[in-house]
């Protein structure tokens, strides 16, 4: 499982991307200040460092320099949002960098980027007893091949990188079809019809009234 350091003071922000993670999968440890940062760094090895700027004791861009010689990813996190603190955070070799407030799935998202560039992404997710095969683009239900088309694939995908969350059809239909989602538009529903039964969903891919689906993980 991949470990990740989030190095955030506000707790409640932190505990929610706590959860965020977790819910997708990963280890999560939490500091509330630099000092404490450092103790862990000095004590563990991580896979990614999610970091604010402004911390107690230790700033973020402090860290950072602490940090390099690691060789681990950051990602800074903070709610300040000028060009000139983005370019400082970019050139001291942060490889991103999110403004608070953020949705959960961006963040997810760029959490995955950061890991694939890294070469530290899973090359198998397992849902139940559906096993997907990143390498070779292979869905076995049990010991059997599934069939996907492309469609239900990058659908099947992105749900099971992002379980126990409700997604909207909206956001959906972003992903996985691009643009914006037409009105009275079936198409969702009709993929994650097909989808269920194949894969036999039909019980952990749920409805959620008035949104979306999520897949229960």
């Amino acid at each position: 499982m991949l470990k990740i350091l989030v190095v955030e003071d506000e707790k409640p922000i932190s505990q929610l991307i706590r959860l965020s993670l977790t819910k997708a999968g990963y280890n999560v440890v939490c500091a509330y200040d630099g000092n404490q940062a450092v103790n862990i760094l000095d004590n563990e090895a991580f896979d990614l460092l999610l970091l604010d700027v402004m911390l107690p004791e230790i700033s973020g861009f402090e860290l950072m320099d602490y940090v390099k010689p690691m060789g681990t990813p950051v990602i800074f996190i903070t709610a300040k949002n000028s060009l000139q603190d983005r370019v400082r955070g970019l050139k001291m070799g942060a490889e991103d960098y999110i403004v608070k407030p953020f949705e959960v799935m961006e963040l997810l998202a760029r959490v995955e980027v950061v890991l694939r560039r890294y070469k530290k992404t899973a090359e198998m997710l397992q849902v139940g007893d559906v096993s997907i095969d990143l390498r070779s683009l292979q869905v076995h239900r049990g010991d059997e091949l599934v069939e996907l088309t492309k469609k239900e694939w990058d659908l099947m995908l992105l749900f099971a990188r992002n379980p126990n969350v409700a997604l909207y059809r909206e956001t959906i239909y972003e992903r996985v079809w691009g643009g914006e989602y037409p009105v009275g538009s079936r198409v969702v529903d009709l993929h994650i019809q097909r989808l269920r039964k194949k894969i036999g969903w039909e019980d952990r891919l749920a409805t959620v009234s008035g949104v979306g689906y999520r897949l229960e993980a």
